[in-house]
């Protein structure tokens, strides 16, 4: 009697099976590898403003996905500001610096007027531009109306970007991926 069963068939379903599932493992790990700073790795992202007339510098620490801190600002006054990557305790930020060619931030204050200007040196001036994470800002006016904030974007691998102004903006891209936002309260 002939058994229906047929090892020859089963070995080689089972051969392909683990083909298919091995190449489709190794492209994901491409993938992964490929994006130098995922955005889940970001946890927090921390503003060190420094009056620079008083010379007094205090912290501000959006933690991704929670309540947005305020910052105090008063018309008239400079500030400089740094920014600061964090994924739990770890300071990212040089992993940003190492691919100052992959990133670039934007400053958008939608109800206040900000006068910004990059102050990266070449650690962190690539390919884009100045990604952002030394700035001064001049502020002209905090509060243009209610609920003023600054809404921080962190983009991956633009195709072209712009310091510019554009719109409540500084800075704008064409392409690229959100690798973190931070909203950030402003008041007087």
């Amino acid at each position: 009697m002939k058994s229906k069963f047929n090892f020859k068939k089963l070995a080689t379903v089972l051969a392909a099976l683990f083909l298919i599932f091995n190449v489709i493992s190794c492209q994901r790990d491409e993938d992964v590898a490929a994006d130098d700073l995922p955005q889940e790795e970001l946890t927090k992202i921390t503003l060190s403003v420094k009056d620079i007339a008083a010379e007094t510098t205090k912290e501000y620490s959006y933690i991704i996905g929670s309540g947005a801190p305020v910052i105090p600002l008063t018309d008239g006054k400079s500030y400089e500001v740094t920014v600061t990557f964090w994924n739990g305790s770890d300071n990212v930020t040089q992993e940003i610096r190492d691919a100052k060619d992959e990133h670039f931030l934007i400053f958008d204050f939608p109800k206040s007027t900000v006068n910004v200007t990059r102050l990266d040196d070449v650690t962190s001036t690539g390919e884009l531009g100045k990604v952002g994470l030394k700035t001064k800002w001049d502020v002209v006016k905090v509060v243009g109306s209610s609920s003023p904030l600054l809404k921080l974007t962190l983009i991956h691998e633009p195709a072209s970007a712009s310091e510019a102004q554009n719109g409540t903006a500084w800075g704008s891209v064409s392409g690229g991926e959100t690798d973190a936002e931070g909203t950030f309260g402003l008041t007087n």
